[in-house]
């Protein structure tokens, strides 16, 4: 189905039956309200104007529309701030984040919570179970902005409470942090202070734990609103919509209390957002990469256990990167299948009309500015809405033969101690499903430690800390694995492993690291031997009692193979990563194609889809039964066969 993000308080009461009406026409089922309304339903503190959201429900109710309500705590309102200036968050110099956008809190401030409380919990009793209300969204888009972590007062006091329920006593902190190194030992709680603005680098330990803790902090509250909405608002379903290329916190742990995920995609405005090549982004500027979309729909639907939305499709020209294109004809209508391909259950753009005021005025909608003028991202909606129609249910996607290990807490650990300017783990991570996805082959995205039975080729780009869980999946497992750099190279405690690395991963790799190079921009180290290329950024100096698949210039191990279990020990360049990836998915006995760059292929049950992001046409290899277009798929066109 699709949906649309709608902002009922930014348009006369006069024109919301219309709206309603012409949303049904366009083949809208979804409409999401109400997460930026807190100012417009209670504009004093205690004093509730709910009458106009009544009115608004009920209309777009009335007009067969499915309603996602939205709780409206990612916009406190002025006159809280005013009253609790304590909630506003700080960057990292110890200066106020003050109001006048959004996202303006801190997730450690008491009142905060107390607050978000009693807004959520007074929406949940009033529309809970009004019977168009469908599902809920809480919040809206934690992380953004980069607002995951704050530095203030208040994050200071319930870090030094959450480290002492995780290590009890000083003795046990300082010997988690290694703090006897620089003199850096606590004989109090009390005395710890937050990892920002010492000399030099801060301890990594400690970094890592703030890290830890800033990630418990969004999933504790995302869990109190969830809670409260489901005590007011029994059987319906709730969800967060998340972002792209955010990493901040655990997106797992989060959506442990959800019923589903959901995230925004905006495909060109990544292109800016992701450290592409100068080249690639002007490459990619009006059509965005072909992977950046999918990588996230699989990402969302391994977080939200096989069910995702996407909450805000990109429907033209977005307003917050650097440049801001018009997405070329036919990408809109070409993402929003791309997302059903990969499994999305609705995509609801955002939003439904272009507002003409405030900060996202240059943001497009599916209407123009006016009132009832479709823009050239609806009518391309419009075409979708006809087209699904038409096909019917989609079937049920199912289990991709590629799994890959996608950890959070490795980001942290990347970003902390990078050794290489340039390792990024968000971009090698991305690399390999490129290069999986040039290959022609689906894959899931999975949590540390879960279950990967049902998978022939298991990729780990990287795991810096691997704990009993994530080791006794990768034991269990029949798959191939391959290992990348870094992988099994800390414990939880930001340790290098006494074994070294890869740590607990040794005995199933059978290799042993003794040292590790960052090699600077226009440095390379030649591969050969089953597979070839060059290791760039990152080279690792292995000790091996496995096979030698293929080797450095010096004869060092640059792959290996045990029983199984593949480490590649660098970053791989496309060339390398490409023959790897195609020679483990041989040994798995999986059917591979070499895709040209614009080219990406993904399968939902019995059907496949076709996508293409350049400017030459391409023929389909194999015959089949055509749902959506033909075995010739022009520029931005896409098809759908059987």
């Amino acid at each position: 189905m699709l949906g649309v993000c709608y902002y009922p308080e930014h348009w006369p009461e006069s024109q919301w039956a219309i709206d309603a009406q012409n949303m049904r026409k366009l083949g809208i089922s979804y409409v999401r309200i109400g997460e930026f309304a807190w100012s417009r339903l209670e504009p004093k503190h205690g004093t509730f104007t709910f009458e106009w959201l009544d009115r608004a429900i009920d209309v777009l109710h009335a007009a067969g529309l499915k309603i996602v309500l939205g709780t409206p705590t990612a916009t406190p309102p002025k006159w809280l701030m005013d009253e609790h200036p304590e909630i506003a968050p700080y960057d990292a110099d110890g200066k106020v984040r003050g109001f006048g956008s959004r996202r303006h809190y801190s997730f450690s401030s008491e009142i905060w919570w107390k607050e978000s409380a009693r807004i959520v919990e007074t929406i949940a009793k009033r529309y809970g179970t009004h019977p168009g209300i469908d599902g809920w969204q809480t919040d809206n888009e934690y992380g953004c902005h980069d607002t995951t972590v704050s530095w203030g007062p208040e994050d200071l006091k319930a870090f030094r409470q959450w480290l002492r329920m995780r290590y009890q006593t000083t003795d046990q902190l300082n010997e988690a942090w290694g703090a006897v190194f620089w003199s850096m030992e606590f004989n109090s709680f009390d005395e710890v202070e937050l990892p920002a603005r010492t000399v030099t680098e801060p301890n990594p330990a400690q970094r890592l734990d703030f890290w830890r803790f800033s990630s418990d902090q969004v999933a504790a509250y995302d869990k109190m609103q969830v809670d409260i909405i489901r005590k007011h608002s029994p059987g319906r379903w709730i969800t967060h919509n998340f972002m792209g290329f955010v990493n901040d916190f655990d997106h797992f742990k989060v959506t442990d209390n959800l019923d589903l995920a959901s995230w925004d995609s905006y495909p060109i405005g990544f292109v800016e957002k992701f450290p592409f090549t100068e080249e690639e982004r002007n490459r990619w500027a009006e059509t965005s990469h072909p992977d950046i979309a999918p990588f996230h729909h699989d990402l969302y639907r391994g977080v939200g256990r096989g069910r995702f939305w996407v909450m805000e499709q990109q429907p033209g020209p977005v307003n917050w990167a650097p440049w801001n294109p018009v997405p070329k004809p036919g990408m809109v209508r070409l993402w929003s299948w791309e997302a059903l391909a990969h499994g999305a259950e609705v995509v609801s753009y955002f939003r439904w009309r272009q507002a003409p005021f405030a900060q996202e005025q240059m943001h497009a909608g599916l209407n123009l500015p006016g009132l009832d003028e479709w823009s050239v991202g609806g009518l391309e909606a419009h075409a979708v809405a006809g087209e699904l129609a038409k096909l019917g249910a989609l079937p049920d996607s199912s289990t991709a033969p590629v799994a890959l290990v996608y950890d959070y807490a490795s980001y942290w650990a990347a970003k902390i101690q990078p050794q290489g300017r340039d390792f990024r783990y968000e971009e090698l991570v991305f690399r390999w499903y490129e290069a999986a996805r040039r290959l022609g082959l689906d894959v899931d995205f999975v949590r540390p430690g879960a279950d990967l039975s049902a998978y022939k080729l298991v990729l780990v780009p990287c795991q810096m800390q691997v704990d009993e869980a994530s080791l006794a999946a990768l034991r269990n497992t029949d798959a191939l694995v391959l290992y990348g750099p870094r992988s099994g190279s800390r414990d939880g405690k930001f340790n290098i492993p006494e074994n070294l690395p890869p740590g607990p991963l040794a005995p199933l790799t059978g290799t042993r690291q003794t040292q590790v190079a960052s090699l600077r921009p226009g440095l390379s180290d030649a591969v050969s031997g089953e597979v070839s290329g060059a290791a760039i950024r990152w080279r690792e100096y292995l000790q091996t009692t496995a096979k030698v698949v293929a080797s450095f210039q010096n004869g060092d191990p640059a792959l290996t193979e045990n029983g199984g279990h593949h480490y590649i020990a660098c970053w791989p360049d496309q060339a390398l990563l490409s023959s790897t990836l195609g020679l483990l998915a041989k040994k798995a006995g999986l059917e591979t194609i070499e895709l040209p760059e614009h080219i990406r292929i993904r399968r939902r049950g019995n059907l496949t889809f076709a996508f293409n992001y350049g400017s030459e046409d391409w023929t389909v290899p194999v015959s089949g039964s055509f749902l959506l277009g033909g075995s010739v798929v022009k520029a931005q066109d896409l098809a759908v066969w059987a």
